[in-house]
């Protein structure tokens, strides 16, 4: 089967990949271009981070030149979502990624247009203090 993995915003579609109950078995040749994860002989490594694979318990993560994304995925502590129906997957951020975020009281950056169109991004007004109004009508 051809899923959809939406994984750090970017959605890939992976062939081959399979989907067992809560696990998405995916190839491990996919797996750095999709997600940036690598298997290393420390473990599955992203930039500076590594995640040892468990001791015993290997076939929970690596089966057969494929790798099972959402066990790591709960290793990392981070949310997922999957539509079975439609073969698509989602993962949102670690629950230490978003800690440290809330932690550091920094607002995401983000742009939105005037009343005139003219986009503006918060970055612009860094140093200053800032008073955002927001409104919905539900």
């Amino acid at each position: 089967m051809t899923a959809t993995v939406i994984y750090d915003g970017n959605a890939s579609q992976v062939a081959g990949a399979s989907a067992r109950g809560n696990d998405l078995w995916m190839p491990l040749e996919d797996l750095a271009t999709v997600t940036g994860w690598e298997l290393k002989p420390q473990g599955l490594c992203r930039d500076d981070v590594c995640v040892p694979i468990p001791a015993g318990r290997e076939s929970e993560f690596i089966r057969e030149n494929r790798v099972n994304l959402a066990a790591l995925a709960r290793m990392l502590r981070q949310p997922t979502a999957h539509d079975d129906v439609n073969a698509v997957w989602f993962f949102g951020e670690s629950v230490g990624k978003r800690r440290d975020d809330l932690l550091s009281l920094k607002a995401p950056d983000f742009a939105l247009p005037d009343l005139d169109g003219r986009i503006h991004c918060l970055s612009e007004y860094a140093g200053r203090k800032v008073l955002l109004l927001s409104w919905a009508s539900w």
